[in-house]
């Protein structure tokens, strides 16, 4: 991978990945492959205290994306891996797809991972594009920033409706894991 440092590798086999895994979805564009990055990286942060690829995440209007998204696909295209695809929808809208031209090297991944990132195609697969910037607009992390703002991976913790008795004993669990309760 040309021009991609190793800070960005994770991130960058993962756009080749969903774009593989996502290549027959009619409903695949730009704004899905932000929200399962983001979904996938976030839940990863809340299940086992780390991000999948530890990308920064920025408020867009259309929802959580990661920051460096762009710049990693810029270099994944003029490095002959990944195409974009311009679909018109219906309405006029054009959907952007990226189409992966190289297996996504998954040495990079532990299986949890993997599956994590399986799971939340498989959650958001009939959504539009629309609807999957919706649910993202739920997230508190995107809710509390403004645009271009950083969403911090520790608003995965925060909820708007009251906790259930089982999420505080889970949030508890974690903490005393990561040595974050005295």
């Amino acid at each position: 991978m040309s021009g991609i440092d190793d800070n960005e590798k994770k991130l960058a086999e993962l756009i080749l990945y969903v774009s593989q895994k996502c290549a027959l979805e009619p409903r695949f564009g730009a704004v899905k492959l932000n929200k399962i990055l983001y979904f996938a990286d976030f839940f990863a942060y809340g299940s086992w205290g780390r991000a999948i690829t530890g990308a920064e995440y920025q408020h867009l209007p259309n929802g959580p994306a990661p920051r460096r998204l762009l710049p990693v696909r810029k270099k994944l295209v003029e490095g002959g891996d990944l195409a974009l695809q311009p679909t018109p929808l219906s309405g006029g809208k054009v959907q952007h797809r990226t189409v992966n031209l190289r297996e996504p090297d998954l040495s990079l991944f532990d299986g949890r991972e993997i599956a994590l990132v399986d799971s939340m195609i498989d959650q958001l697969k009939s959504l539009n594009a629309d609807e999957t910037s919706e649910l993202s607009h739920q997230m508190v992390g995107w809710e509390i920033t403004r645009d271009y703002e950083t969403i911090e991976y520790g608003t995965i913790f925060l909820s708007n409706p009251p906790l259930t008795p089982g999420e505080v004993l889970k949030g508890q669990s974690l903490a005393r894991e990561m040595n974050m309760l005295a």
